[in-house]
């Protein structure tokens, strides 16, 4: 059975304008047909089509069932998006299958790409979601330099994943599980010496995702399945 999102579904009990058109035109479903819903806050909602007018497709829920997202901690994932799109948009769509609370997009001296459409990208999110039938929706934040990043405060542990010869433990062995943890991915060509040492001033921890030198896509996929596996539940 076809999975639908509907963010705000307890409000009115519509399907969105674009979920409701592939409801009715695509699927053809009509009055009496079950659906399943999800809010992406943790709620499956099992219902039926009440009434359809015009584009409008009106449910009633039947069940309502509240799952966690099947690991501790939250996880944000902070990555230089690369130059071509297609490599970063399935970065997203695989690390949404995986497990990914949050994503934002870093602007660094060596990025090949400054500007990113969020908009397509949600997209990309919530389709993944309904794939993996996650119950809550990975958060997309605009792109934004890595020194107003790297400023902020953020809860948990710190890593910066960078390619340079230094001192750097392996990201799996160095997770808490529990905790809520910030991974930092840089660009093909890497963070610059410059970026490195601001992230470990302002208390990243570096860290090394293997032997392999990785793509950024698959970089930011590893660290994403590393801290996944340590904090399934």
């Amino acid at each position: 059975m076809a999975l639908f999102y509907a963010p705000d579904i307890t409000n009115n009990w519509e399907l969105p304008e674009e979920e409701a058109a592939h409801c009715l035109r695509v699927l053809r479903l009509g009055v009496g047909s079950e659906l399943d819903i999800t809010d992406g806050k943790g709620c499956f909602y099992k219902a039926v089509i009440s009434s359809i007018a015009g584009k409008h497709c009106y449910v009633e829920a039947k069940e309502t069932i509240n799952r966690s997202k099947g690991w501790q901690g939250h996880l944000h994932i902070a990555i230089a998006p690369t130059k071509n799109m297609d490599r970063i948009e399935w970065m997203v769509e695989k690390a949404v299958e995986i497990g990914v609370d949050e994503i934002t997009f870093l602007s660094c001296r060596f990025s090949e790409r400054k500007v990113i459409k969020t908009d397509r990208v949600e997209r990309i999110v919530v389709s993944a979601m309904k794939q993996s039938l996650k119950p809550f929706k990975t958060v997309v934040n605009e792109m934004v330099d890595i020194k107003k990043f790297v400023a902020a405060e953020r809860s948990g542990d710190k890593f910066i994943a960078h390619c340079y010869d230094s001192e750097r433990l392996l990201l799996k062995d160095t997770i808490a599980v529990g905790n809520d943890a910030t991974i930092l991915i840089g660009p093909e060509g890497d963070f610059s010496p410059e970026e490195v040492q601001m992230a470990l001033s302002g208390g990243y921890r570096p860290v090394s995702l293997g032997n392999s030198r990785l793509r950024t896509e698959t970089a930011g996929l590893v660290a994403c399945h590393t801290f996944i596996l340590k904090n399934e539940i």
